[in-house]
């Protein structure tokens, strides 16, 4: 049997989920984060039965992608039951899609966020409720809720709409606290302070995440480096200690520092801060052919690009998804704060400031990006905010603790076996005899890939490998420069536009793999291809801007200039030939 979960963006179907069937799908206190059928089997009645979490809707129609996606799986399913999730405080408003949706089907209504509607004055009567419609009606918190799911085997199938009896309305004005956030003039100083505060207890040197990070560093260049060094083995003592601990201490090393960051994504996400940021920015993000609900996926760029290209089916407009989709692609993900923290140390006394240097020009990159790209006219922006609330502590626990789960799988897959076939290449001859790394197998291989950094003063294979790394994945690139050079060995300069290639240069396999099942492979790998070789002329820009070669820099963005500058400034109008207007502009 299968039994879908339909209802509103944001109305708690994925929570409800995960208890009827014991999942750990996300869920977030904003519109859109599910975007796709989720499937598992879970208790019903007496059986058993196959959920499926489908994203929300507002129409029957269904306007935005993920709406189009919750009406074909109903339609491609007729027989298939519905568990229609709506909150307490909007029930008389999606009774009509609840009727819509539902009609000759046997569903039942299930009633979200019930502690939040009694706070409001609002009542409700279940029951009353239940013989008004002509539907089973349950809270979704009530104890034993898979066993009396059973009743929906005996139910008659939904019919035509009837009014509901059984329920008072909550008070629906703005909170004091609402209309303080939804004013401009406290709220954009008021997300700038929380980001600052955000990011010097992540990056200031003596802050908290500092200081972890060190704790780290030196458990595994101090207790394990200096156990390493004592195998009596040579080549067992190279892989540990010139192979292994020096890469996976670097990456490991910025875990604390990435889940800090995002905890205070979370924390925006889960109170409701997020969705009021969106609207306060939709008529920036407007001007570059984006619009408010972008704010989610760009968002959530800084944590993981490929689960945030896979968000943007949430939008309503296929070309504003194409564009937010190339723009994350110059979010600073948290893969890269490894190698911005290794490098920026070259080139700027403080780490931190140079942190919040490369964040603000990826950001930069990124509007920049979207307004080349804008030719059509403003996206529309439907969007409901999501109710203010404290967020819940276990529930933040539970995100980081999953977090951090997956970043240590990552590493003790992919970053584990990329660091043991580059110590492996970076030690033996092709007759695989102990040797120095210039006498290796990867400097045989790599050694012509030098003259890629060299107009940025790095005409050296180390370095090209350790930047190409990143390709696969980016926190690759600091344990490479870790296993190969230890420290960074050329000036600052050089630094900055290494940090500047990896801030621009093509997102991961998994994102360019996201990215090609929301557009097609042939546009996600010609876009990563263009996106990588750009990355490398702003590299030696960079370069040439932090020698002071402003005349160089100059030239280079004259073309950039001149197109900017030199566009048509007139609308194309249709017209006859004998109609001569005075003028039309944009």
């Amino acid at each position: 049997m299968k039994i879908f979960l339909v209802g509103n963006p944001n109305a708690g179907k994925t929570t409800l989920f995960n208890r009827l069937t014991h999942a750990h799908a996300r869920v977030g206190n904003w519109h859109g984060v599910t975007v796709g059928e989720q499937l598992r089997e879970g208790a019903f009645g007496t059986g058993k039965a196959l959920y499926v979490d489908l994203p929300g809707i507002y129409t029957p129609q269904g306007r935005s992608m993920e709406e189009k996606r919750t009406r074909a799986a109903l339609s491609a399913d007729p027989t298939a039951y519905v568990l229609f999730v709506a909150e307490c405080v909007t029930l008389p408003r999606v009774l009509p899609l609840f009727f819509a949706l539902c009609r000759g089907r046997r569903a039942a209504l299930v009633l979200t966020k019930r502690r939040r509607f009694e706070r409001l004055g609002g009542k409700l009567d279940p029951a009353r409720i239940s013989r008004s419609l002509g539907v089973p009606v349950f809270f979704s918190d009530e104890k034993g809720l898979t066993q009396k799911l059973g009743v929906l085997n005996a139910s008659p199938a939904v019919g035509e709409a009837r009014p509901l009896d059984g329920y008072i309305p909550a008070r629906d004005t703005l909170s004091r606290m609402d209309r303080l956030l939804m004013s401009g003039w406290f709220a954009l100083p008021f997300f700038l302070v929380l980001l600052s505060a955000a990011f010097f207890l992540t990056f200031f040197r003596g802050a908290p995440g500092d200081m972890m990070k060190t704790g780290v560093e030196a458990l595994f260049s101090g207790v394990l480096g200096g156990a390493a060094a004592n195998i009596s083995s040579p080549v067992l003592r190279s892989l540990l200690a010139d192979g292994l601990l020096p890469g996976l201490g670097t990456v490991l090393g910025f875990l604390p520092q990435i889940l800090m960051l995002s905890a205070f994504l979370t924390l925006m996400e889960e109170s409701g801060l997020l969705s009021r940021l969106a609207a306060l920015t939709d008529g920036v993000f407007s001007r570059v052919g984006l619009n408010g609900r972008a704010v989610f996926s760009l968002v959530m760029g800084f944590g993981c690009t490929a689960a945030a290209i896979l968000t943007t089916r949430g939008l309503d407009d296929r070309r504003v998804q194409r564009r937010t989709i190339l723009v994350l692609n110059y979010i600073p993900c948290g893969a890269k704060l490894p190698v911005f923290l290794t490098l920026s140390a070259s080139f700027f006394p403080e780490p931190f400031w140079g942190v919040c240097a490369l964040y603000a020009l990826g950001v930069g990159l990124a509007f920049l990006c979207a307004a080349l790209l804008c030719r059509a006219p403003r996206a529309p922006f439907v969007m409901e905010l999501a109710p203010l609330q404290c967020p819940r502590p276990l529930f933040v626990v539970k995100n980081l603790l999953f977090q951090a789960k997956q970043f240590i799988m990552k590493v003790a897959t992919v970053i584990l076996a990329f660091l043991l076939l580059s110590w492996l290449l970076s030690s033996f001859d092709w007759r695989f005899s102990p040797c120095g790394a210039e006498q290796s197998m990867l400097a045989s291989v790599c050694r012509g890939l030098g003259w890629l950094f060299a107009p940025a003063g790095m005409n050296d294979w180390r370095i090209a490998y350790a930047a190409l790394s990143g390709l696969i994945a980016k926190e690759n690139v600091a344990g490479a420069l870790a296993m190969l050079c230890g420290k960074f060995p050329y000036g600052g300069a050089s630094a900055f536009a290494l940090a500047v290639f990896v801030l621009a240069c093509s997102p991961c396999v998994s994102a360019v793999a996201a990215a090609a099942h929301e557009e097609g492979v042939r546009r996600a790998v010609l876009c990563a291809l263009l996106q990588t070789a750009s990355a490398l002329l702003l590299c030696y820009l960079a370069y040439a801007l932090a020698r002071g070669g402003a005349v160089i820099a100059l030239l280079a963005a004259l073309p950039v200039l001149a197109f900017l500058l030199l566009r048509n400034p007139y609308e194309g109008v249709h017209r006859s030939r004998t109609h001569h207007p005075s003028g039309i502009y944009r």
